[in-house]
């Protein structure tokens, strides 16, 4: 079936925040009193919700504390955002422009909170170019489960079978191949190709660009 609708990540496919995220979190466990862990094990959450992402990193935390947790870490992200702008990652932009003038539409679905989905995509000019947005907090479940496909599917009135999911994280592959979508890993933002393979993608690319050879 030819693709008709491409549901995009951001973090890690669109933009690079990594080092907005992983300061960010740095940050929140000084403040939070926990041990300080390595980029790494922090590179491994991007893509879940936050509160998941606390989650992996700390399962001890009580239950209790993660909504100050949250919200110091939402609270130091505002001020961090100001000083470590994230940006487009190359041909980012132009790509999207040019798959928007062919026809497709083009929507995002990510483990974010809608308003700063909302604010990085107007902030970089790109917010134009998106038929639909979905955050983690209009949706209830979040990735690996494909109900942020789904609902998109739904509400723009798709067949899985018209879509294609990109990410770059294996929680993006498995979104998208379990809601029956087809998948595209991007190997420049949180993890490599060989995850990506894993995780069943069905192109891996080195650079956002070829998007346009594998809809085409």
């Amino acid at each position: 079936m030819k693709t008709k609708i491409i549901i995009f990540d951001f973090d890690g496919t669109l933009a690079d925040t990594r080092e907005l995220i992983i300061r960010t979190n740095q940050e929140a466990m000084k403040a939070m009193h926990y041990p300080v862990r390595d980029v790494d094990d922090i590179r491994k959450t991007i893509g879940l919700p936050l509160e998941a992402g606390i989650r992996t990193l700390f399962p001890e935390l009580p239950s209790e504390a993660l909504p100050e947790w949250c919200a110091t870490y939402r609270r130091i992200f505002d001020v961090l955002k100001t000083r470590i702008v994230p940006v487009l990652f190359p041909q980012v932009k132009q790509t999207l422009a040019s798959l928007h003038g062919k026809g497709y539409v083009l929507t995002v679905a990510s483990s974010r909170h809608s308003s700063s989905l909302n604010d990085f995509l107007r902030n970089m000019g790109i917010d134009s170019l998106f038929h639909y947005v979905l955050g983690a907090d209009n949706v209830t479940k979040a990735k690996p489960d494909p109900e942020p496909v789904l609902q998109t599917l739904r509400t723009l009135g798709y067949k899985a079978d018209e879509a294609l999911v990109v990410g770059d994280m294996p929680v993006d592959i498995l979104m998208g191949s379990r809601s029956g979508a087809r998948t595209v890993g991007v190997t420049y933002g949180n993890s490599g190709r060989s995850d990506l393979e894993a995780a069943g993608a069905d192109y891996v690319l080195d650079q956002f660009s070829q998007l346009l050879s594998v809809v085409d």
